[in-house]
């Protein structure tokens, strides 16, 4: 029979962790909000800049004359996968469920040929990629604040170019966790290096017969605007991920709330069963003292 202490003790064990995990649900919405406009925005952004390098690139696979940072370089050999990750615990499977598609691609990048190599955003990759044989040439984390974010999207635009101009990658993806709704996020694929969206091609295939004239020269728009494409994708992936791991750890949050609640209820039954039955047996032994006297 269980101990009515213990079981007293138990239930405000899980009373205190039921106020902490409703808190973090508050805080996690109240910090959701914000978050899904800045992501939500910066898709508009990303992908008017993206169809403007489209269209002043034209066939980017039949022009020569393109900055090869653009088109990318023929049999590409060497990959570089930034993996977006939260810097905190605590928000499902957010983390896992990335990892896990990070996996199968790299695996069908070797299959390939090609060697894989990693860029951390995010303690939590950094942590799970530091066990791995993969090679891991950089790491970013503290992405607590807006500022931060956009310094990061930075630092990894400016390792990117550097790495490619070196020639040690010849190719560049993003994965990061898309923010869809509160409820659901869906890990994706950003092509950085060689510059291709679904939503270029999409709107450069209904505007296929417009013509289009550029000032300056059209190389000198490129010079300029490719290292910005760069930035803008890389802090649109940092914002859906930040979006992302707030809606899946206020989901998180809710649910564990939801469980602590019903297992207070459980732990309240059964404390009054046992209760009841201390009372009981109590009684009985009370009443067989006075008939034995």
């Amino acid at each position: 029979m269980p101990n009515l202490k213990e079981l007293k003790t138990r239930i405000a064990s899980v009373k205190s962790t039921k106020k902490i995990t409703s808190a973090m649900k508050m805080v996690a919405a109240s910090k959701l909000r914000r978050a899904q406009e800045l992501a939500e925005s910066s898709r508009v952004y990303a992908d008017s800049l993206a169809f403007i390098l489209s269209s002043l690139a034209g066939k980017t696979t039949n022009n020569s004359d393109l900055p090869e940072i653009l088109t990318g370089r023929e049999n590409p050999k060497t990959t570089l996968l930034v993996v977006n990750s939260s810097d905190r615990g605590l928000c499902g499977g957010f983390n896992s469920n990335l990892f896990r598609h990070a996996k199968n691609w790299i695996a069908q990048q070797q299959a390939q040929g090609k060697s894989v190599k990693i860029m951390t955003v995010g303690k939590k990759a950094a942590s799970f990629y530091r066990r791995s044989e993969l090679d891991v040439i950089a790491g970013f984390d503290d992405l607590a604040s807006n500022d931060r974010q956009l310094q990061v999207a930075e630092e990894v635009k400016n390792k990117i170019v550097e790495l490619f101009e070196n020639k040690e990658v010849d190719e560049v993806f993003i994965l990061f966790n898309k923010f869809i709704s509160a409820i659901s996020q869906e890990p994706s694929y950003q092509s950085i290096i060689p510059m291709t969206t679904e939503e270029s091609a999409q709107e450069e295939t209904q505007t296929s017969n417009a013509v289009f004239e550029f000032e300056p020269d059209k190389n000198e728009l490129l010079e300029y605007l490719v290292p910005r494409n760069f930035l803008t994708q890389i802090y649109r992936s940092i914002l859906e991920s930040a979006a992302s791991e707030h809606a899946a750890r206020m989901t998180s949050m809710d649910n564990a709330t939801r469980n602590a609640g019903d297992m207070i209820d459980r732990l309240t039954l059964t404390y009054n069963r046992t209760r009841q039955a201390f009372i009981t047996k109590e009684l009985i032994e009370i009443i067989s003292g006075a008939e034995a006297v």
